[in-house]
């Protein structure tokens, strides 16, 4: 019979497995091998019959969700003789010792009571910055345990520039460039909470003499910590079996590309980082005869002044075109400032000239939560009764459903039409997320979703 081997890849993974840290923050970056190296980490003591491992996820879904850490961790632990998963009451892999691997998630800090007696030989966050810092050092306390293995805790993380992870390992970060110092990847420094202050040495001395630690139990508050970085490049399996994964990561937005492919800490949104003026691939006269889809999405501002005087937001509809060489095309864009009632007789207008111009464009309209919005949507449906319109609840930040978009406005995939709006409309982009207003900005992310979506196509109405 086959023997099963599982081994680590040599560099990052290599040196993660190796350590004997402490705390071990491993990733920064998409594709390093970092799901795999935790679920690898626990395999060292399945012959203890006590030892028990917990690793945890923000939520139940990304534990679950296809291609997730369960279906991975069949990868890892299916073909080892005796090793059993079970769903119930939790999701579990029991080894023929009676060694377990529980994997589990931590939402709400108000939920942490629940851990109270738990006792973890193996604590492993996945994706760290998904999780509180009180979460992080609370559950540490629950690491206990009389199974002869001395407790201790792994994570991964991709960056995150505004999470606490990103201050926590500053000193394995430039904080110049967000890169990280790979002189430094690996290298094990000690910290102790000190008056509620982290406080970091390059050894357990220098932090017992620094706070006079004499005794066994002072000295126990001090941890051993590194942070060892990978990326896609550290995981040369993954790119045997998916060369396309690189291709991929490269075809991201600017700041996700700097985040999941380079690995970059200090990188935020900032104007001119998802939209430039540069990039559009060109201004055309007359409207190409090969366009497939096309949709015109609102975002719906029905205010005639803004709070104390200012100037109020706007509704904007903008009109978004796929071409069949794969080509996109925004061919009109309406923004302007009406009271609710006149909003209504525009977009219905909208509707009317569109159809006249265009042929089949659906309208895409915003849902805002609750009765309201449920309500708002339901008399708009009846409202423009005769014309293709779909209505979705946004989710996510203004920023998250724009970078699709400005991922292929980036690598010039974007004309536009010349006309009287295309300054306004590119300078918001282009200022775009730091401007006061977004609302054009909205309704082409969300046009570019749902002609993404590919629900609505003309060759297939033909």
């Amino acid at each position: 019979m086959a023997q099963t081997v599982v081994k680590p890849q040599r560099g990052p993974q290599e040196r993660f497995m190796s350590s004997d840290a402490d705390i071990i923050i491993y990733g920064g970056a998409a594709g390093g091998g970092k799901t795999f190296a935790i679920l690898m980490e626990p395999l060292r003591h399945i012959r203890n019959k006590n030892f028990g491992a917990v690793i945890l996820r923000k939520n139940a879904v990304q534990i679950t969700v296809e291609g997730g850490l369960w279906d991975e961790s069949f990868e890892v632990y299916g073909g080892i003789k005796g090793a059993v998963p079970r769903k119930s009451p939790k999701l579990q892999w029991v080894f023929k010792s009676g060694a377990r691997v529980s994997f589990q998630h931590q939402e709400r800090d108000e939920e942490l009571f629940k851990w109270q007696g738990a006792q973890i030989a193996l604590l492993e966050f996945d994706e760290l910055t998904h999780f509180t810092e009180k979460a992080f050092f609370y559950l540490q306390s629950r690491c206990r345990t009389t199974c002869g293995v001395k407790p201790y805790v792994r994570a991964t993380c991709n960056p995150d520039a505004d999470s606490w992870v990103a201050n926590f390992i500053s000193w394995w970060i430039d904080q110049e460039t967000g890169y990280p110092i790979q002189e430094r990847s690996g290298v094990i420094r000690y910290f102790i909470r000190h008056s509620e202050k982290i406080e970091w040495g390059n050894s357990r001395e220098e932090l017992y003499e620094k706070f006079d630690l004499r005794t066994e139990k002072e000295r126990i508050g001090v941890k051993s910590c590194t942070f060892i970085a990978s990326n896609i490049e550290d995981n040369q399996i993954l790119l045997e079996k998916d060369p396309a994964y690189m291709a991929n990561l490269k075809s991201l937005a600017l700041i996700d590309r700097e985040r999941l492919l380079k690995g970059n800490w200090k990188i935020k949104p900032a104007a001119g980082l998802y939209f430039k003026r540069s990039q559009i691939g060109a201004f055309l006269e007359s409207i190409p005869d090969d366009v497939v889809t096309w949709c015109r999405c609102w975002d719906l501002a029905a205010t005639e002044s803004g709070e104390n005087g200012s100037e109020p937001a706007a509704t904007a509809g903008v009109l978004m075109g796929k071409r069949r060489n794969g080509r996109y095309l925004i061919a009109d864009v309406v923004n302007v400032r009406l009271a609710a009632a006149d909003v209504r007789k525009t977009i219905y207008n909208t509707c009317v000239m569109d159809r006249s111009r265009y042929g089949y464009v659906v309208t895409r309209l915003p849902q805002d939560p609750g009765q309201a919005g449920k309500e708002q949507a339901e008399s708009y449906m009846k409202y423009l009764s005769g014309f293709p319109v779909v209505v979705k609840q946004e989710t996510g930040s203004k920023e998250t459903r724009a970078e699709p978009w400005a991922a292929q406005w980036q690598f010039g995939m974007f004309d536009l039409m010349l006309g009287p709006w295309n300054d306004p409309f590119v300078s918001q982009l282009e200022s775009f997320p730091e401007s006061k207003f977004k609302d054009m900005v909205d309704a082409g992310a969300n046009a570019f979703s749902e002609i993404e979506s590919g629900i609505f196509n003309l060759d297939s109405l033909i």
